[in-house]
């Protein structure tokens, strides 16, 4: 089984916190990843605010690929809407250069109206749109070597990628995947899919089970494991761990639903966003309290033999998965999220990787 950690760079939660100290602690996280035993490092890419603070997650990688040796180093994701497919197909192919071939392309096409509102000339209504035209151009490129395209957002002339990509990223390809038209979108260029543990898994079968059949048709081949995104506590005291794990996901929580909009009536009139509009109103009957009831039954945290269990029922339902588990989210200080990501590489870890 794949296990990796996802770093959020939030502020959002704790006090008087720096950006300069956000960025030290996720790096001083990710390097204790590859230490520990995890299999790759999933930063993310957000932009303005406290929320998430990482523009550049290549960039990012870029560095961490200069201080690790093994780890897998991939982007969850690069929200192609605000990327040009040509600069981030170069991007790409030079850190996969300058790492031995470590690099996990995901993709994404962003949800945030408050994050798309500084991008001049990208609005939200066409994110659709430029998403599979932009995911299809930069697959292709970092397959053959060159890009191009025809279409309405990026008309590209045939352009050779240099350095030129020596290594398929066809087993290397990711992308979020929360809405029916990305499930879509994700299987047409036989990526994995990302989700993210934020509802009963039960309630996402349906979906990941679409996500096979299509990605089977597509590509021909059988359908990989998706990639859960978790946000996770893991201690010792199952008391403590409870408490602290739930103020932690709260507080989260709350960051997401103000910087997402999440129970907003916007989606419902921005085009691409109807499935998120029908979230929104099931959203406004169940309240706070009902979305974090969802979060918290979705999400692995506990002792580490509350989070195994956690994963053994989630993978008696929805069958083989990968992971990107968050440790640092809703005000943890960081001494206490090192301390969660050891425990869990202690104890966690060598009883999940051998999994299937």
């Amino acid at each position: 089984m794949d296990v990796g950690t996802q770093h959020i760079f939030a502020s959002a939660g704790w006090e008087s916190m720096t950006d300069g100290q956000v960025f030290d602690e996720e790096v001083k996280l990710a390097l204790l990843a590859e230490d520990l035993g995890f299999d790759a490092v999933w930063p993310v890419e957000h932009h303005f605010f406290d929320y998430a603070l990482c523009p550049d997650n290549v960039q990012f990688l870029t560095y961490l690929a200069g201080r690790t040796e093994r780890i897998g180093l991939g982007t969850a994701a690069i929200i192609l809407p605000w990327n040009e497919p040509l600069r981030v197909a170069e991007k790409v192919a030079v850190l996969d250069q300058l790492s031995g071939g470590r690099v996990r392309l995901g993709m994404g096409r962003g949800l945030s109206r408050r994050e798309y509102a500084p991008f001049r000339g990208v609005e939200m209504d066409e994110t659709r749109e430029r998403f599979d035209e932009a995911s299809v151009m930069i697959t292709e490129a970092l397959e053959s070597g060159f890009i191009e395209g025809d279409g309405p957002f990026y008309p590209q002339p045939r352009t050779e990628i240099r350095p030129r990509p020596t290594r398929s990223f066809k087993d290397r390809t990711y992308a979020v995947a929360n809405s029916p038209d990305s499930i879509e979108a994700a299987a047409r260029i036989g990526a994995r899919m990302i989700m993210f543990s934020e509802a009963r898994w039960e309630k996402r079968v349906p979906a990941i089970e679409k996500w096979r059949l299509r990605y089977q048709e597509e590509t021909g081949q059988a359908p990989p494991p998706p990639m859960t995104a978790d946000f996770c506590f893991c201690h010792p005291d199952a008391d403590y761990a409870k408490e602290a794990g739930e103020r932690y996901q709260a507080a989260y929580l709350l960051s997401l639903l103000e910087h997402y909009e999440m129970m907003g009536d916007h989606f419902a009139q921005t085009k691409g966003y109807d499935a998120y509009g029908k979230q929104a109103e099931a959203l406004q009957k169940i309240g706070f309290e009902g979305f974090l009831a969802g979060l918290l039954r979705a999400n692995a945290y506990g002792t580490p033999e509350q989070i195994i269990a956690k994963f053994e029922e989630r993978r008696d339902i929805v069958g083989p998965f990968e992971l990107a588990t968050c440790f640092r989210f809703g005000g943890i200080p960081i001494d206490e999220a090192e301390a969660s990501l050891r425990l869990f590489a202690a104890e966690v870890l060598p009883v999940i990787k051998p999994w299937t």
